[in-house]
């Protein structure tokens, strides 16, 4: 069933936050830049696809720089220049990742370690070079993008991804219990969601409880509420966006 997603007039929520977004050439990430753009924060864009990243830096007058999250050094030099550009950094989204499907037997090991080299030390990276910058302003934001499969890892032939997820959602709330009070670190766990990363996994949604896949712009603005004030209350969280898959 189609669900159509209007975004009301901007209240510029960000007004004076720097904030860094990974995977925003597409996808949740992409959503989200537009989305932060229009609530007034400055962006610092980093994905491979850098021809979607700069034509997404062109409309939201963002900072963008190509960048691979599981090479360190690419991290730091886009952090680094990003950094400088904005005048600061007091907010990330890593919303980079990969999905692999595959059994056990399917998946081998350069693969299983592809997908945990960008889904969980790609996060820990970016988080690890931005954390200079996040600690010189109090109430600092983090949030990373686990997944359904963070909270129920029942899907056939995710093993890998499941297992990266799952990293990801206790990497952040390891991170929310050594950063805390100044910092605050949330997971955004999504359930399916029409973007080009699920193209060739979209079927059958009887286990969602809303009977219908996820818009990326409905993932962003839990992202946007975990990145405001208006969520100041809450870290080491684990919000599922999922259209009630993680109960179902």
């Amino acid at each position: 069933m189609a669900h159509t997603q209007t975004t009301p007039p901007p209240a510029n929520r960000l007004q004076g936050r720097r904030i860094v977004i990974t995977g925003a050439a597409s996808g949740i990430g992409r959503a989200t830049a537009e989305l932060f753009a229009a609530e007034g924060a400055a962006l610092t864009l980093m994905d491979l696809n850098n021809e979607g990243l700069q034509q997404l830096a062109r409309t939201t007058g963002a900072f963008a720089f190509e960048a691979d999250i599981t090479d360190e050094a690419s991290v730091e030099r886009a952090v680094q220049q990003g950094a400088a550009a904005m005048g600061g950094i007091d907010g990330v989204v890593n919303a980079a990742g990969v999905l692999l499907r595959g059994s056990v037997l399917e998946v081998g090991l350069k693969e299983w370690r592809r997908v945990l080299d960008i889904n969980i030390t790609g996060t820990y990276l970016v988080v690890r070079c931005c954390l200079p910058w996040l600690k010189q302003v109090p109430g600092s934001t983090i949030v990373n993008l686990g997944s359904a499969q963070s909270l129920l890892p029942n899907a056939p032939n995710r093993t890998a991804y499941a297992t990266s997820k799952g990293g990801v959602l206790n990497l952040t709330r390891a991170l929310a219990a050594e950063l805390a009070p100044d910092i605050r670190a949330n997971t955004v766990c999504p359930g399916l969601v029409e973007t080009p990363m699920t193209e060739e996994i979209r079927g059958n949604v009887n286990n969602y409880a809303l009977r219908r896949l996820g818009q990326p712009l409905e993932v962003a603005r839990s992202i946007l509420f975990l990145t405001t004030s208006e969520s100041s209350y809450v870290t080491g969280a684990a919000l599922a966006v999922d259209g009630g898959r993680s109960f179902h």
